[in-house]
């Protein structure tokens, strides 16, 4: 891996760390705060909502700022955010914290993805955005189990402040690494505003955000669901979240791969194997066995269609790559708030855990069909120009 996208994949990281690992620690902050699990749950919700206000906010302030500079600002704010979680006395400061940290997200993938790519040959594009997204994937892999093993074992606020020097390490590498001078194209701010009001852009935008609310109404609940539907110990849902940073890991290698070959059929079938998996899960578990196979196969899917999506808005908006990019993470987390928040007030409203995977169901079959008039209108929208040129031979024929 070339140490510029290393350095991007190690901040990452960090971030996909301090995202995730709150679901591994919901009870415990649940109980040491005071709050019901729902409730704990919205941390999730806040964290999203964070990134979805704060990514078009930071992309504005970033849009005019050297690229090396905007991301060292966005790791700095990281930093400073994680310091607040491991310091909250209370749920609200906690949640406050939250937000702060989660404005940096979406700007820093965003601007980082479009980074990642430009340091690489056109066909390596999706592989290059997939690198950088790695970070995100071994965060699960190793962040989030790893971060929920101290938790457990020296309380919540460790686990934040272990985060704070992952991100301290990220910006010493982001200095270190980066190149100085990164090339940036030159657009107004009026114009990617208004490239982005294209339908097209606009769908990607809302696949995005269906297939994030797929995941995360259940993933946010998945350590409820492991420790009193399959009736796993603590120390074995750690191992089950490791399995789920796995197939994350794979599925993200995969999906970059896939993408740079066939990216919208990469993207339908993964959707549609999402569905799947997930109406399969309500069921297996039950079962600590087929609960684990089911949860890797899951994981695989669900990273699979990562770059397929950030690499679809950065060709669809192609003159306002930087705004897309950041406002698609703001998709995803606006996708995890709302998933987050399903899942609370399915479980709320007295339904079982169980019931979780059909709700995610729903989302990926909404982010399937809307993908299918994506690609149904792409399609049209390339042949009219055909059609019409065609028109023009035959008229000047006669």
């Amino acid at each position: 891996m070339p140490l510029p996208l290393l350095a991007l994949a190690i901040a990452a990281f960090g971030i996909g760390t301090t995202e995730f690992v709150i679901m591994g620690l919901l009870p415990n902050v649940a109980r040491d705060l005071g709050v019901s699990i729902p409730a704990a749950g919205m941390l999730v919700s806040g964290y999203a909502l964070g990134v979805t206000i704060g990514a078009p906010i930071l992309a504005i302030a970033t849009a005019k700022m050297p690229r090396k500079r905007a991301l060292m600002s966005l790791i700095a704010l990281f930093i400073i955010g994680n310091m607040l979680c491991a310091l909250a006395p209370g749920y609200t400061l906690l949640m406050i914290a939250r937000v702060i940290t989660a404005f940096c997200h979406g700007a820093f993938f965003g601007i980082g993805s479009v980074v990642a790519a430009g340091l690489v040959a056109p066909n390596k594009r999706a592989q290059a955005i997939a690198l950088m997204f790695t970070g995100l994937t071994l965060a699960n892999v190793l962040g989030v189990p790893l971060g929920t093993a101290l938790g457990q074992y020296a309380g919540w606020r460790a686990t934040f402040w272990a985060v704070t020097v992952i991100g301290v390490l990220a910006a010493i590498a982001l200095a270190a690494w980066l190149p100085a001078q990164i090339e940036m194209q030159k657009t107004s701010l009026v114009h990617e505003f208004i490239t982005l009001r294209h339908p097209q852009v606009l769908m990607v935008l809302g696949i995005s955000g269906l297939a994030s609310a797929s995941l995360f109404t259940v993933f946010t609940y998945i350590t409820p669901i492991l420790e009193d539907v399959t009736h796993l110990s603590p120390h074995h849902v750690t191992l089950v979240l490791l399995l789920f940073g796995l197939g994350l890991t794979l599925g993200g290698t995969v999906g970059g791969m896939l993408a740079d070959w066939k990216l919208m059929p990469t993207l339908l079938a993964s959707l549609g194997c999402i569905a799947v998996v997930l109406a399969v899960f309500a069921y297996t578990c039950r079962s600590p066995i087929a609960a684990m196979v089911t949860i890797f196969v899951w994981g695989i899917l669900a990273f699979v269609i990562v770059p397929p999506i950030q690499m679809l808005i950065v060709n669809r908006a192609s003159d306002a790559p930087n705004l897309a990019s950041t406002l698609n993470q703001g998709a995803f987390n606006l996708g995890n708030a709302t998933g987050a928040w399903l899942g609370g007030a399915a479980i709320s409203a007295g339904y079982a855990l169980t019931s979780l995977p059909f709700v995610g169901v729903a989302m990926a079959l909404l982010a399937l069909a809307l993908t299918l008039w994506s690609a149904h209108t792409d399609r049209r929208s390339r042949q009219l120009p055909n059609l019409n040129l065609r028109d023009a031979q035959a008229g000047s024929s006669r």
